[in-house]
């Protein structure tokens, strides 16, 4: 049971970092374009910050969803993508993109909820209003073989105050928030 309550902390402590770490140069603030609506970006487009060891491996989308979280007339997509791989399921990484800064460069990552280096995939992926949810699968321990995740949690992030907020369900066999 200690067992199981520790590594519900430790993924809940790693998802949570992970709302909070962006990149550098990542902002949840629009940039003003002269575009006032227009499509989704295409995350195919994107360059997203995902080192899958050698320039030649292609970033695979595994799931996306679109709204206008930041209320600005323009939608952002959310992108689940990771390295491909010809076998196994390698981590999944989830970023927001928003539209190019000028026309004819790709879409820009402006938040970033999950890297690969946390070794989890996301599955369920859903984008609805200012919410994006999904189920996170991950790893009791470095010991566990990468193809058999043994934990899972349900998490969302909510736009609020001009950047996502974490929230994570409760794992099984913990109490339940009232």
């Amino acid at each position: 049971m200690v067992h199981w309550m520790s590594t519900a902390v430790a993924l809940a402590a790693v998802v949570g970092v992970s709302a909070l770490v962006q990149p550098a140069d990542a902002s949840a603030q629009p940039t003003l374009t002269t575009a006032s609506s227009g499509p989704a970006p295409d995350p195919k487009k994107a360059d997203f910050p995902v080192d899958c060891g050698s320039p030649s491996v292609p970033i695979d989308v595994v799931d996306k969803g679109s709204a206008d979280f930041d209320g600005d007339g323009r939608k952002e997509t959310v992108a689940s993508v990771r390295c491909h791989s010809g076998t196994g399921s390698p981590p999944n990484a989830l970023f927001v993109l928003a539209a190019a800064a000028r026309p004819g460069q790709p879409p820009r990552v402006v938040a970033t909820m999950l890297r690969t280096k946390e070794r989890m995939t996301v599955q369920d992926l859903r984008v609805s209003g200012r919410t994006v949810s999904a189920k996170l699968l991950g790893y009791s321990s470095p010991s566990v073989p990468s193809c058999c995740p043994d934990k899972q949690r349900k998490v969302k992030w909510e736009w609020k105050d001009g950047k996502f907020a974490l929230e994570a369900a409760p794992t099984a066999g913990s109490p339940k928030s009232i």
